[in-house]
């Protein structure tokens, strides 16, 4: 059976027992998290988050883009988010090359495009929480904090 299949066999299995169509569109815990799209990671599981606690954004290596922080500011400004929780994690893909590496294996057309590849995770954490703590997007009321998931033990070590 096709992966397609089998995720719209286990969509109609949630949709028949699905009882939280009534959520309301702020999160619960006025919370964001930032972090990898490494399929190892599940923040809902290892942070103990529910439906409707959290807005999740997931990127390659947890990252605060322009994009996340557009995701972040958004958040905050119409949906009532009051932190961000930037978690990034050992054994990350994006320790593995640089834009060179992969500007040369894609070709010229590549070129323009910052891959955001870093070669400390806890450093781009802090790089990430720097980025929302300067944002003038944001304000001072909006805090933010950083944390690496061990892909090994299932912990998270705080950044400072």
């Amino acid at each position: 059976m096709p992966e397609r299949d089998k995720l719209e066999a286990a969509n109609d299995a949630y949709a028949d027992s699905f009882t939280q169509g009534d959520l309301p569109m702020p999160p619960g815990r006025k919370l964001a998290v930032v972090t990898c799209m490494d399929a190892r990671l599940d923040p809902a599981k290892f942070l103990g988050l529910e439906e409707g606690d959290a807005h999740v954004i997931r990127n390659a290596g947890g990252v605060v883009s322009d994009d996340a922080l557009r995701s972040l500011v958004i958040s905050h400004h119409l949906l009532g988010t009051q932190e961000a929780i930037v978690i990034g994690h050992s054994d990350c893909g994006m320790l593995t090359f640089t834009n060179d590496d992969l500007h040369d294996r894609l070709g010229p057309e590549s070129d323009e495009i910052d891959f955001l590849p870093f070669p400390d995770v806890a450093a781009r954490v802090r790089e990430s929480v720097r980025r929302i703590e300067s944002s003038p997007l944001l304000p001072d009321s909006f805090t933010a904090t950083g944390f690496v998931y061990d892909v090994t033990s299932g912990g998270l070590e705080p950044v400072e």
